[in-house]
């Protein structure tokens, strides 16, 4: 089933220009389709769509959309904003750069946010003969608004209803527009009454200009927004912005800015990198009081690289690139890997004076925690792995968290088994 909108709703709730359609489809059972995978279906779509010249498209949520013209003020995962004072010039290099973008690969529904195609009467005042007649540019934007727009002079109250009651002139410059010599050959008067024609104090023109201008921090912008298909998005920012640093000469005062969803995952992974290490330091510290003994307290912590090169090894086998549910995946499974790490130590403390060897006590142990660990681990390896082969909506985010848990806890698992062992008997040593 297939909704279309067009523009803006009547409430002003949810604004979008004239020439924008949002097109809702809701999917029929998975089991129906015609295609295996939504990626097969956008791609289907896109093809029918090719030979409608003019015509952008982007597929995403809506939600998902709102929030992201929300905060970058574009649709894609990508959004490259261009600030400048001169609209010329900012419709000029939103042109270069999207020209630019089709260049990367993985770029794909690239879209430019500056409106072109509006017309507008431009009135400029010739400045001595308007200061003779006795006009200026506040006098003149008065009486003209009087010609163009309606004035509101009061209300009327008919029930619960307040209705406006409004003055304008019959001949409105809305039917005189279309013609500039008519335009022109308005009659104003000046402070002291007098009438002139228009033509005899200022240049009226018709001239062509952007429908919409968007400002952020009181600066003009225009954004070239885009989505990535088939590879990760930090790449594809970091390779379109040395293409366009070679290939778009900025005019002076003009700069460029990323945001999207690209600045969401980069906010959100700076963020996850500045708090770690202060988490890993106070699991130490946690470690250390439990033991008393930093060697045992480093040698539980050695879980976590080997069992991030398994999750590292798991994505890249998959075609899976680093994101921020990757990075959520990353944290639980350091989390089980010092779990693990935690049970094969403390059950060698509790055994070593049990033994006369330090080898046959580790043997012993280790024997003896080889069924929990690997149920901790299996357990969570089998209840990942619908999230695994999942297809369905959601099924983006939560791939990448399954994937790296799953292949980290293999990795994790076998040095807990094998080497965490030699390495206590070293230390004992």
């Amino acid at each position: 089933q297939l909704i279309a909108r067009t523009g803006s709703d009547e409430l002003g709730l949810d604004p979008m220009g004239l020439n924008e359609t949002d097109l809702f489809m809701e999917l029929s059972p998975v089991d129906t389709w015609r295609f295996d995978t939504k990626d097969e279906l956008i791609a289907a779509i896109r093809e029918a769509l090719a030979p409608f010249i003019g015509i952008n498209i982007g597929f995403t949520q809506p939600i998902q959309m709102r929030v992201s013209e929300m905060l970058t003020g574009g649709t894609g995962a990508v959004s490259v904003k261009i600030f400048g004072h001169d609209i010329s010039l900012l419709s000029k290099v939103a042109n270069q750069v999207s020209a630019v973008a089709t260049q990367v690969e993985g770029s794909t529904d690239i879209q430019t946010t500056l409106i072109e195609g509006g017309d507008y009467i431009n009135i400029k005042l010739r400045p001595n003969e308007a200061a003779q007649l006795g006009f200026t540019n506040e006098n003149l934007a008065r009486y003209l608004q009087s010609r163009f727009d309606v004035s509101p002079i009061g209300l009327i109250i008919q029930g619960n209803v307040s209705v406006p009651i409004v003055i304008s002139e019959r001949n409105s410059v809305k039917n005189l527009s279309s013609s500039l010599a008519l335009l022109k050959s308005i009659r104003l008067p000046n402070d002291e009454g007098q009438l002139y024609r228009l033509s005899d104090f200022a240049d009226v023109q018709l001239v062509s200009g952007p429908a919409l201008i968007e400002r952020e921090n009181a600066q003009r912008f225009s954004a070239v927004a885009m989505n990535v298909d088939g590879r990760d998005i930090s790449g594809f920012v970091e390779e379109l912005n040395a293409k366009i640093t070679e290939q778009v000469d900025l005019p002076v005062g003009f700069q460029v800015e990323f945001g999207g969803e690209f600045k969401n995952q980069e906010r959100a992974s700076s963020r996850l990198l500045s708090i770690i290490p202060f988490v890993i330091l106070i699991i130490i510290l946690l470690l250390f009081s439990t033991f008393r003994s930093l060697n045992l307290a480093l040698m539980i912590i050695l879980n976590i690289p080997f069992a991030l090169v398994g999750g590292i090894y798991g994505l890249f086998l998959t075609g899976e690139y680093l994101s921020v549910p990757a990075s959520v995946g990353f944290i639980a499974l350091m989390g089980i890997a010092i779990l693990n790490g935690v049970v094969m130590v403390s059950h060698f403390e509790q055994k070593k004076f049990s033994s006369e060897s330090v080898s046959s006590m580790i043997l012993e142990a280790s024997a003896s925690r080889l069924r929990p660990i690997l149920m901790t681990a299996t357990t969570a390896i089998f209840g990942l792995i619908p999230l695994i082969l999942a297809t369905g909506p959601g099924a983006e985010i939560q791939k990448p968290l399954a994937i790296v848990v799953v292949t980290g806890l293999i990795t994790a698992t076998l040095v807990t088994l094998y080497l965490l062992p030699l390495l206590y008997k070293k230390v004992s040593q």
